[in-house]
């Protein structure tokens, strides 16, 4: 179950890199066409961007589609190999719930104290600062799911190249 919903935020991240292309194309018609810039779409885009790149880390991990050097340990027997992906993950893991305890802690401070983004648009803050907390949060359940099962004896995935 965890795996499809996975796919399903990787699905709705795709959706927002595209709604942000389409509203950066939008601003730059907008701006050199017409003269008439708009005050949402720079910031909206954003917000799409870094929603869509956070919510779709962990499924990019299960995947093994984050960049990787493998030239040493393609040469290791493979139960080195299983190893050191427990020991990669391991670090994944623990980097994803540090990130993720002080981003959450940002993002509290900020929609404690009202904080906005300063821009015309002036939306709250924490709008921008959640996908942290979520997208490492998942990353970490993702980190620990690849380490039970490396540890079970599933095959490592390799990835695009091959």
């Amino acid at each position: 179950m965890f795996d499809r919903l996975m796919l399903l935020l990787a699905w709705v991240a795709a959706l927002l890199f595209v709604a942000a292309g389409i509203m950066l194309t939008y601003e730059v018609m907008a701006r050199y066409f017409f003269i008439r810039p708009t005050i949402w779409a720079a910031e909206l885009s954003q917000l799409c961007l870094i929603w869509g790149s956070l919510l779709g880390m962990p499924w990019a991990l299960g995947a093994r589609r984050h960049i990787s050097v493998d030239a040493v340990t393609r040469l290791c027997p493979p139960p080195v190999r299983r190893g050191l992906e427990v020991l990669a993950m391991t670090a994944v893991l623990a980097f994803s719930v540090m990130v993720m305890i002080k981003g959450w802690d940002i993002f509290f401070e900020s929609f404690e104290r009202g904080r906005t983004s300063g821009t015309m648009l002036d939306l709250p803050a924490w709008v921008s600062e959640l996908p942290v907390v979520i997208g490492f949060a998942l990353l970490a359940v993702q980190a620990g799911v690849e380490i039970i099962g490396v540890l079970r004896g599933k095959d490592i995935p390799q990835g695009a190249h091959e």
